[in-house]
Formats: C-alpha cells, sequence, structure tokens
C-alpha cells in the first residue's frame, strides 16, 4: 500500500509536465483527430462590453499526496470562505516548502487576447471588473477547470472549447473573478451583454442525424440561457423541418442559468439529393409568444451508411448520441453487433468512421457522454450500457454475436468493460489500451523514477523536490477505506472475468503515450492462465498509425470464430465484482450482496457430476434454475449440500459461515438495484431539490451548489438535471426518481419528506450518526440512503452543519471519473486546506442500510 501511494506522489508531477511532451504525438495524423472540437469563436447571444486583459497571477506547486476525491485547494479555500477577498500585486499568497514566497504577480494577454505560459500550470488567474451598478452579464471564459465569481462556484471549460456562458448579475463596485487554469496554460475571459433574458445559444447542440427510409421522430437538445433572476415556467420548443412541426414541453429554467433541453424533431419527407435540411426552432411562452428562434442544418444520411443517432437516457433524461458504421448488405436482424469505445478527445463520429462498413455485423461507437467523458468508468459505463441496449433494439443482432473493442482510453473500455459485463459480450480487443487507471497512471510515475538527475531536472524537478515526491506515505484508516470504494474500477482485480471470452490484444510497438509496456505485461497476466488470446504488437507502429489501429482484420476474424455460449452448454464458470450494485450477474448466477461491501465478491461454478458453487466475500446468491437444463435436485455451495425442490430463483443466503435457502430479498436491503457509494445517486433520471428556509446566505449558497453540480454534470457528461426548490417538491411528482438534497433538516423542507428515519440526521450546528453526535458549524457530508417510498431509487445528500462546512462541501469530484466515494463520508471546514486528511469518518452502510451493521472508520 505505501508502494501504491509512493507512486501517487508522483503521478501529479506527471501529470503536469509529461502531457505537454505526449500531446504532440497525439495530434497528429490519426482519426480520431484528437481535440476535433473547433473553439467557439463567433458570438451570438450579445456583444462583448469588456475584455479582460490585465491580471494578477499565482503558481502553487503541488507535489504532495494529492487524493482526486479531495484534492486540496488552498486558493478556492480562500475566495469561498471569504468571498469579499480581494488581492494586490505582489501580494504573498503563502510560502512553499523550499520556503520561497508564492506572489501574485501581474501578467497580460498575448495576441488571442488570452493569458498563457508555462508558468500558469497549477496556476490560478485574478481578475476584476468594476461596475457602476447592477447588471446582468454573460461570463464567457474558456481553458479554465473552475472560476470563483464573488465567492461562488462556476464550473469551467478545461477543455478550451468555449461553450461556457455564465448569467450573472454584477454588483455595484468591484466583482472578483478567480480561475483556475486548467488543461492547457491559457485562459481567455470577457464579458457580454446579453441580446436578450431568454434566449438559444448554439454553443454545444446535441443532434441526429436525419435519415432516409425510417419514418420516426428524432430527439435533439439545444442550451437556453435564462440570464433574469426569474424561473422560466411552461415554455415549449416549436421544431420545425420542411412542412412537418413538433412541439415539446420543457422543464423549468432557474433564474442565471444555462439549461441544455432535449426537443422533439418530426419526422418529414427528406429531398434524397440534399446533404443537409434546416430545422427551425422557436421558443414560445404558454401563450404563443416568440421569445427565441434559431436553425440547425442537419444532415441527411442514408440509414445504411455511416450516421449517428441520438436516444433519451435514463440517467437524467439528457439526449445523447451514437454513431453507427452499419452492415454494408443491409442485415439487420440476426447480424452481429460490434462496440466500439472511443479514446480521450475523440467524437464518436470519428469513431465508427474509422471502420469500413463490414458485411456481417453493425457496429456503434457511443459517445461516454463526452469526447473526454468518464473513462468508460462511472456514467461511461452506463452510457455505454445505455447505447449497447437502444442498438440492440434497432438492429435486433444474434445475441450470441455481441462483440467489444476500442482504442487508447476506449482501450481501457474495453478492458474495464470486458472484465466488468464478461457475459455481454463473446470477444474484445483493446487496441492501445491500459487495463486500468490507476495501472496507466503508475506506470507514467515509474518513468520518471527511471530518469535520470539531470532529465528530471529538465521538468523542473529538483533533487530535493524528488526526495520530497518520493517520500513514503501511509495512509490511514479512513483513506484506505474511501480508495475501497474504488474497487469495481480495479480491473486486474477481476482479471479473471476474462475467461468468459476470447481476447485480441492490439498494441503499437513505439506507442510513448499508452505504453507498450502496459500491453506487455497484460500478455504475462494472461499468459498465467487464459487459453483463448491472441496478442499482437504492430511493427513499428505509435499511438496511432492509421485506421488499421482499430480496423484490424485479424481481430475481426477472431470476433468470426467467437460466440456467447448457450446457458445449457456452460459447465464452468468464474466471476468476481467489486460491487453488485456496478455488476452482479453472469448467465444464470448473481451476487446480491458482500459480505465486506466494496471488496472484490466472486464465485466459482462447475457442473460435472456435481452442481458446485464456491464464494468468495458474497452473502447473498442468486441462482436462476429456469435457465438450466435437466432436473437438478441439490447443489454444492462452499462445502455444503442443498437440495432443490423446484425449478425457479433460488436465493441463498449466508450466516455464520452457513448456507440457507432464503426467500426472495426485500428490494428495501441493498442489492444489485441499489447498492451505494455515494456517486450511485447521480443516476434514475436524478433531479436536485435545495434548500430555500434557511439564512439568505444559506438559501443563496445552496441554490449556488445545486446550481453549480448541475453545470458541471452538463460540461462532463453532457447531462440535463432538473432542479427544484424544495417548496416545490413533492414526492408523488417525481416518483421512483433519485434525488439529491442539498441543506439539512433546518433549512430543506424536503427533508422530512424523503430522511424522515435516514440513520444520519444533519441540521444546524449538530449532526447525528445512529448514537453518536457531533456539534458545531464546521461540519459537512455527503452520503446516500435509499428513497423509501421507492423499491429502486436512492437519495443522495449533500449537507453542513453551517456556513463553514457547507462552504467546505462545494467541491464536486463525485462528478469526476476515477474519485472513490463510500455510503457516507464526514469532514470538517478543513478540507480544502488539508485534503483527505480532514476526512474524519468514511464507510459503508450494512445490506440493510444500517448503521449498526455496516463499516465505518473514524479518524
Amino acid at each position: 500500500m505505501a508502494k501504491f501511494y509512493k507512486k501517487s506522489a508522483v503521478v501529479f508531477v506527471i501529470l503536469l509536465v509529461l502531457p505537454f511532451v505526449l500531446i504532440g504525438q497525439q495530434r497528429t495524423g490519426n482519426i480520431v483527430e484528437y481535440f476535433g472540437k473547433e473553439k467557439v469563436e463567433d458570438i451570438h447571444e450579445g456583444k462583448v462590453i469588456h475584455v479582460f486583459n490585465k491580471a494578477l497571477a499565482l503558481s502553487i506547486p503541488s507535489f504532495g499526496f494529492e487524493s482526486s476525491s479531495f484534492p486540496v485547494d488552498p486558493v478556492f479555500d480562500k475566495f469561498l470562505m471569504e468571498p469579499n477577498t480581494q488581492v494586490k500585486e505582489g501580494e504573498v499568497f503563502d510560502i512553499d516548502f523550499f520556503g520561497r514566497e508564492l506572489k501574485w504577480n501581474a501578467i497580460k494577454v498575448d495576441s488571442s487576447n488570452s493569458f498563457s505560459g508555462r508558468d500558469l500550470r497549477s496556476g490560478y488567474i485574478y481578475l476584476t471588473y468594476k461596475s457602476g451598478s447592477e447588471k446582468t452579464v454573460l461570463f464567457e471564459a474558456s481553458g479554465h477547470s473552475l472560476a470563483s465569481i464573488n465567492g461562488y462556484p462556476y464550473e469551467g471549460d478545461h477543455y478550451d472549447f468555449g461553450w461556457n456562458l455564465i448569467p450573472l448579475k454584477l454588483k455595484k463596485g468591484i466583482n472578483v473573478f478567480v480561475l483556475k487554469v486548467g488543461r492547457f496554460p491559457r485562459v481567455r475571459a470577457r464579458l457580454l451583454e446579453p441580446k436578450s433574458e431568454v434566449q438559444f445559444t448554439t454553443r454545444d447542440v446535441t443532434v441526429p442525424d436525419l435519415l432516409i427510409g425510417e419514418d420516426m421522430d428524432y430527439k435533439a437538445a439545444i442550451r437556453v440561457v435564462n440570464a433574469s433572476d426569474k424561473w422560466i415556467r411552461k415554455y415549449a420548443i416549436v421544431a420545425k423541418v420542411n412542412d412537418r412541426e413538433r412541439t415539446t414541453k420543457i422543464n423549468d429554467i432557474p433564474p442565471f442559468t444555462v439549461y441544455k433541453i432535449p426537443f422533439s424533431i418530426p419526422s418529414s419527407t427528406l429531398d434524397t439529393s440534399l446533404a443537409k435540411v434546416n430545422v427551425d426552432l422557436v421558443l414560445i411562452q404558454s401563450n404563443g409568444q416568440q421569445v427565441s428562434t434559431e436553425t440547425l442544418a442537419l444532415n441527411v444520411k442514408s440509414k445504411n451508411k455511416h450516421h449517428k443517432r441520438t436516444f433519451i437516457s435514463d440517467i437524467d433524461k439528457s439526449v445523447q448520441y451514437y454513431s453507427v458504421a452499419p452492415d454494408k448488405n443491409g442485415h439487420s436482424d440476426g447480424a452481429a453487433l460490434f462496440l466500439s469505445v472511443h479514446g480521450a478527445s475523440v467524437e464518436a463520429v470519428n469513431q465508427a468512421n474509422a471502420y469500413k462498413q463490414k458485411d456481417w455485423g453493425n457496429l456503434v461507437a457511443p459517445t461516454n457522454r463526452r469526447p473526454y467523458g468518464f473513462a468508460w468508468e462511472d456514467w461511461g459505463r452506463l452510457d455505454a450500457l445505455e447505447v449497447l441496449a437502444d442498438s440492440k433494439k434497432i438492429f435486433k443482432p444474434d445475441n450470441s454475436k455481441i462483440y467489444l473493442t476500442g482504442h487508447s482510453m476506449g482501450g481501457h473500455g474495453t478492458w474495464y468493460l470486458g472484465a466488468t459485463y464478461p457475459d455481454h459480450f463473446a470477444a474484445i480487443a483493446p487496441c492501445a489500451g491500459y487495463p486500468d487507471l490507476l495501472l496507466y497512471r503508475g506506470n507514467r510515475s515509474e518513468r520518471l523514477l527511471e530518469m535520470t538527475e539531470e532529465q528530471r531536472m529538465r521538468y523542473g524537478i529538483s533533487p530535493k523536490m524528488f526526495e520530497r515526491m518520493t517520500a513514503e506515505y501511509v495512509p490511514t484508516a479512513v483513506e484506505n477505506i474511501v480508495e475501497r470504494a474504488g474497487t469495481p474500477s480495479r480491473t486486474l482485480k477481476l482479471i479473471r472475468n476474462y475467461l468468459h471470452h476470447g481476447v485480441y490484444v492490439l498494441h503499437g510497438e513505439k506507442d510513448n503515450v499508452v505504453p507498450t509496456s502496459l500491453a506487455r505485461d497484460m500478455r504475462e497476466r494472461l499468459g498465467k492462465f487464459h487459453p483463448d488470446f491472441t496478442y499482437y504488437e504492430y511493427p513499428g507502429g505509435t499511438h496511432w498509425y492509421g485506421d488499421h489501429s482499430v480496423d484490424w482484420e485479424p481481430i475481426f476474424n477472431l470476433f468470426k470464430q467467437r460466440t456467447i455460449p448457450e446457458v445449457q452448454d456452460i459447465k464452468k464458470l468464474e466471476f468476481s465484482t467489486g460491487s453488485p450494485g456496478v455488476s452482479a450477474t453472469s448467465h444464470f448466477i448473481t451476487i446480491h450482496q458482500q459480505q465486506i461491501p466494496f471488496e472484490v465478491s466472486s464465485f466459482d461454478f462447475s457442473w460435472d457430476t456435481t452442481f458446485k458453487i464456491e464464494t468468495k466475500n458474497v452473502s447473498l446468491l442468486e441462482v436462476d434454475f429456469t435457465q438450466l437444463p435437466g432436473d437438478i435436485q441439490r447443489i454444492e455451495l462452499n462445502g455444503k449440500e442443498i437440495g432443490i425442490t423446484s425449478k425457479e430463483n433460488i436465493y441463498f443466503r449466508e450466516k455464520d459461515g452457513d448456507w440457507n435457502i432464503v426467500n426472495k430479498p426485500s428490494l428495501e436491503e441493498k442489492g444489485p438495484h441499489r447498492s451505494g457509494g455515494f456517486k450511485d445517486a447521480f443516476r434514475n433520471d436524478v433531479v436536485f431539490v435545495y434548500a430555500t428556509n434557511g439564512s439568505k446566505e444559506e438559501n443563496d449558497w445552496y441554490y449556488n451548489k445545486a446550481r453549480f453540480d448541475a453545470d458541471t454534470f452538463w460540461y462532463k457528461a453532457n447531462g440535463n438535471i432538473e432542479m427544484v426548490a424544495d417548496t416545490n417538491f413533492s414526492p408523488r411528482d417525481y416518483p421512483n426518481r433519485n434525488v439529491v438534497i442539498y441543506g439539512n433538516r433546518s433549512n430543506n423542507s424536503a427533508w422530512d419528506k424523503l430522511l424522515k428515519n435516514s440513520p444520519v440526521q444533519v441540521s444546524n450546528n449538530n449532526m447525528k450518526f445512529g448514537d453518536r453526535s457531533l456539534s458545531g458549524s464546521n461540519w459537512g457530508l455527503y452520503f446516500i440512503v435509499p428513497r423509501t417510498d421507492s423499491d429502486l431509487a436512492s437519495v443522495g445528500v449533500i449537507t453542513a452543519t453551517g456556513l463553514e462546512g457547507m462552504k467546505a462541501a462545494y467541491a464536486n469530484h463525485y462528478l469526476v471519473n476515477g474519485t472513490t466515494f463510500p455510503d457516507f463520508m464526514l469532514f470538517d471546514a478543513t478540507v480544502l486546506e488539508l485534503g483527505t486528511s480532514a476526512v474524519k469518518c468514511a464507510g459503508f452502510f450494512g445490506n440493510d442500510w444500517s448503521i449498526e451493521s455496516g463499516d465505518f472508520e473514524w479518524k
């Protein structure tokens, strides 16, 4: 464990310095069109009234043991906790571990009106604007990962797409904007006067191709700017194509927000001679009055050629898209289906376009919610499953001929999805992929460790700095349990799941982005147990060496020879999972509950003369005997013989080492339908409910925190999350939907409607955790519990005991892939300054969702 944390200290530096070396290779000559999104330059939403061309810049070197779940951020700690803070040129913010002063230094824009330079890495930009009066503006910035504006947090545009428009009301006097520099050391910022309070913006639309030969309505999404202090209620979008139109009622839009709104496009007769067709949009009020108009030019495609499709996601009812390389002969029913997952920054359209059409199956490329998305974990994982399900409905493939492949980050997605859902695929083919995110980052840190002192100095890493970076660190019990929440993503712990299918590993011989050593490591690991894998290094191949980096004929030859076995033919089966809430089933056996939550659970099934199952870390198991042939009268479960009296779904529960048949478990217990960690709250058509019954400061903060999370989910996940005031929330109006509560029992009137019997209760100046009670205003909490009026939905809670804890809970790293959050986390107001060491308790509720049967660690 110490070795892991030692490596993680180096990872942060690697992520700072190496990407700028590697990007050059990524950007040359590949399909995937890295950074293929053209940055938005044109302004249609208003006129520029101010360009920020002078600023103060601060660089904060960080070589500590950063937690991805709770990274240290002393700058935002200062500006959020003390919103009236202003700084001057030359002012000392802090000193670093060498005793050097960290100062705010003046910086000016370059010829592109951008603040840029190597010194901005891990840096901050401080901007001010003096307004003569209160007035509404749109703050447009790009290149930053976060913003603090007059003490409130806002999502950034760290991939520099130019998407972000932030409606806000400037206060009279000095307004302070603090930007945290993102992926690239360049930031641009300006203020716009909006042309109207409510309007469309075409920055970041999601649209389908209109398909010749298909008679159907289409789903699309466009963003609507509400630059007013009022809710936009009972509006609708009218979409017109040729002589047809369709009206879509839209959800209410909160004040000073930009919402991405789904709408329907009607089916119409398409002119096959045209490559594009205009879709005219009108935003109307309930009385029919027009508010805004826009025209979108959509591609007209044949359904038998490469095209993209859209669908409504069950995660948040947003519109997502995937791309298709259809069977060139038009085969559908009974053909194969190939799921191809893309690399970082790659559009699904470009992923599918890299493949020539096959003559024995349809290829679909999901989006991962964004070109960067979630590395095919978290909501990227769910997106892949949704696309697989939607494409099965459309193409009706032979369910024994489903295959998985992908490149780079998509190669990781192939390793990860193939291990997590092994019975979904007959074969997998990771191309230029890393199996595990931590292994990938660890490998990059090893490269720094292997450098000479002279080489490290070239990256600005002195011997003293290197000594500090590599100092041994021993995690606490609390930190260990936080890390354990990430077990479902530890692909190598699930490695024997690859026995379900054939594996083809393709990697470039000279890949410096995803080092070839990672593929060779997997070759060695698979070679110890796997009887059906192929390994090929493309001679001289870099990270991308043409379309055959993915469209490699030997891969599809291997696919053609593999099918998912029929259940009656399965005589041996192994399966592992990190959590039943992520993956629970292989074929006819389901792990419902674990003995130790978020440790690896597994079963090993064999059926020769005896039907045998051996389990590890399993407390409730289901076997679907209806799928199995013959008359099974008894099984052997962990050495105990158990009689089977009927051919049905039978449940087996372990208690004190003994196994017995039990009734179907109550859905009130943990299971595949609802098993926690905290991040699980952000799905199932989730709705955010914010507090309005506190002080003005509390109400403003919780509203802005919910708005900040909704904006982040839009940017990172192409999301569309509904916000509702607590006074307007009725559980019966939002049945079976996940709810995230912002506030506590003292200030959120929806608390008792959803959390009256929760084992954790939070009010101003007090937190009760079972029989334990803590006082003070400095506590912040995240936790998840079942929604008691639903068999499926959960309630996530973002809460605090007072103003200090409330602001400490600002960070939403639970919406970032690779972060780990158990069911419950308690921290104090020092979390932005101290990181994970400020987490005082973390853990998992028991299978009955109680504290008493749970697993918690206190500090």
